[in-house]
């Protein structure tokens, strides 16, 4: 049975890297003290492997878990083999997508997780693991094989989801770019996480968590036609 939880960002307002995730992670992780994580770095453009891995550690350190990037495998395939629970870090989609495929990682890790191993993914990591690529954010700043993605999520997701225009801003909202993507693609559905929201989905159920205090974030499912639907803290729908 899958068990994930899909991230939209590693900080929420003026958090610390990951912090706000912690609670989430202590949750999902409660069985998992002093095993593997292997964690997958590719989307780190600004930063080098070793240098995303330590963030990565120090960030995670609560958890009591070995933090292993893919690089330091022979072959990066290695460690997600030997891995106890499976990590995706934000970045650069397209850079990460095209990691995923040069290093021959996308069919092990969905087969790793479809057996149950737990994978968890913030930003250009939950991206991942929704059907495609197509509704991230990121500028395609090289050009990988394919779009598709690892398709554990069989929809579409949009990390840093944000409403609206900023004033004097003249450029489409997102909202209006995802509507140019569903009338592309008319029988996809995106799922929109809002900053400080995550999935976590049990199997072919998924469950919204928001970490405002006010807890009035939803996760938003754009359809065709306009059609719109929020899903609220707390709330588990089937997907």
């Amino acid at each position: 049975m899958k068990n994930m939880l899909l991230m939209s960002g590693s900080k929420y307002q003026n958090t610390g890297y990951l912090v706000h995730c912690m609670p989430w992670l202590k949750s999902f992780l409660s069985t998992y003290k002093g095993k593997t994580i292997g964690f997958v770095p590719y989307a780190g453009v600004s930063r080098s492997y070793d240098e995303y891995e330590t963030l990565v550690q120090q960030a995670l350190a609560e958890l009591e878990m070995d933090v292993v990037s893919v690089h330091r495998g022979k072959r990066h395939l290695d460690i997600i083999e030997q891995a106890d629970v499976i990590a995706i870090g934000g970045g650069n989609t397209f850079c990460l997508i095209n990691g995923l495929y040069e290093h021959h990682l996308l069919d092990a890790i969905r087969q790793k997780v479809q057996q149950g191993t737990p994978y968890f993914g913030w930003s250009a990591g939950a991206n991942v693991a929704g059907k495609t690529i197509m509704t991230t954010n990121d500028m395609p700043i090289l050009y990988p094989p394919s779009f598709d993605a690892l398709n554990l999520f069989p929809h579409q997701l949009n990390p840093h989801f944000i409403s609206g225009k900023i004033a004097g801003h003249n450029g489409e909202s997102r909202e209006e770019r995802l509507a140019e993507f569903l009338i592309v693609n008319p029988e996809s559905h995106v799922y929109a996480l809002p900053e400080g929201t995550a999935l976590q989905i049990q199997g072919n159920q998924s469950k919204v968590l928001d970490i405002s205090e006010a807890q009035q974030s939803a996760v938003l499912k754009f359809s065709k036609n306009g059609q719109c639907e929020r899903y609220e803290s707390g709330v588990t729908f089937d997907y």
